[in-house]
């Protein structure tokens, strides 16, 4: 989530205190890098609460001194390996983690989770936790991707794969409320990522989402290919789980090979340094765009709380980014949002269905 896009819109409120759960025991460098990064931060943010939810004694190592006045250890004797199977982990392991920071959201001593550890567990665990939002039939995580033009919102990125066209269809609904209501888009503009621009192209999925994302009342501009993402010719780009983890995966592999042979070509003798010296704030400005740390993580959409998955390979760095993109989106309220615009959806369909016109008496096929 572009925490700058969103951060102009929901500035923190002196009226009542943000307090984020995190998972401290989710992700590959947990405790060590989740703990350091999120008291980092909890440091030079003393407005925010952080509730620290792990096993004590595996915590204790990595806190160094004592705890800031904002941050608090809630206890959990479990977590979920990154191995496990997901929805059979969250079931069994009632004292994980990712349990007890759902938990702490739906008996309202938190107002948002984090956590960079298995995604299909904090899935299963928000849907389990939390419940899902009157309408959704499946959550979907949001990701906002980088263009020249500006973030477009990219979904599913990995929450559920298998995905069915009324599944998409309602991605894309939620996207273009997430767009409109917390980015600030007008009127946003959604498509379908599918292998051909042509309408009638693509898996039957897609041709499925097509007709009901076609007959809704979203602006809908048809099918993008994936060398399409970066022309942002959409502001809602709508794809199964598998296709937007891949895409989203190959963006980062991509900037980070990109990146290596710059820095290989500047290190060649004898005009690689002086061509750095001359491009090097350029180069740092470039950077800068393709940092995905500093996205933080994709919010969960779809679900009754506000949860932000973050990368299971995240490091402090990126752990303090996420605590700041979840304590924004938790003031932005976006379950919320979304679900009350949802409920405009229906109350609209419903007023549209009872002024249609009747059929005369003896009509019919």
């Amino acid at each position: 989530m572009d925490v700058d896009t969103v951060r102009v819109r929901f500035e923190p409120s002196a009226a009542a205190r943000t307090r984020v759960a995190v998972d401290a025991m989710g992700g590959d460098h947990a405790p060590e890098e989740v703990v350091a990064g999120a008291l980092g931060w909890a440091r030079d943010h003393p407005d925010t609460d952080l509730l620290l939810v792990g096993d004590e004694p595996r915590l204790r190592p990595y806190i160094d001194g004592r705890l800031p006045a904002n941050v608090e250890i809630i206890q959990a004797s479990e977590s979920v390996a990154m191995d496990e199977h997901p929805a059979a982990a969250v079931r069994r392991k009632r004292d994980a983690s990712i349990n007890v920071c759902m938990r702490l959201v739906r008996e309202g001593r938190a107002d948002a989770v984090v956590s960079a550890g298995h995604t299909g567990a904090g899935v299963a665990a928000a849907i389990l936790g939390l419940g899902r939002l009157p309408g959704v039939d499946r959550p979907a995580l949001a990701v906002q991707m980088v263009t020249e033009k500006g973030p477009f919102v990219l979904l599913d990125i990995g929450a559920t794969t298998d995905s069915s066209g009324h599944n998409l269809a309602q991605y894309a609904r939620m996207g273009a409320i997430y767009a409109e209501q917390v980015l600030g888009v007008a009127d946003p503009s959604v498509a379908l990522l599918s292998i051909g621009e042509e309408g009638g192209k693509g898996e039957q999925r897609v041709q499925d989402a097509t007709e009901l994302i076609a007959a809704s009342d979203l602006r809908f501009v048809g099918n993008v290919e994936g060398k399409d993402l970066t022309s942002h010719l959409a502001d809602v780009v709508v794809c199964d789980a598998t296709v937007g983890n891949v895409t989203i995966k190959f963006f980062e592999g991509l900037s980070g090979f990109i990146f290596a042979l710059l820095r290989e070509e500047f290190r060649r003798p004898p005009w690689g340094p002086l061509g750095f010296a001359f491009m090097k704030s350029g180069i740092a400005r470039i950077r800068d765009r393709f940092d995905y740390e500093r996205l933080g993580g994709a919010p969960l959409l779809g679900v009754r709380g506000t949860v932000l998955i973050t990368h299971g390979h995240a490091k402090r760095r990126m752990i303090g980014y996420a605590v700041e993109v979840t304590a924004v989106a938790a003031r932005a309220r976006i379950p919320e949002r979304i679900e009350a615009a949802l409920r405009r959806d229906e109350a609209a369909l419903d007023a549209a269905g009872a002024t249609a016109p009747m059929d005369e008496p003896g009509g019919g096929a």
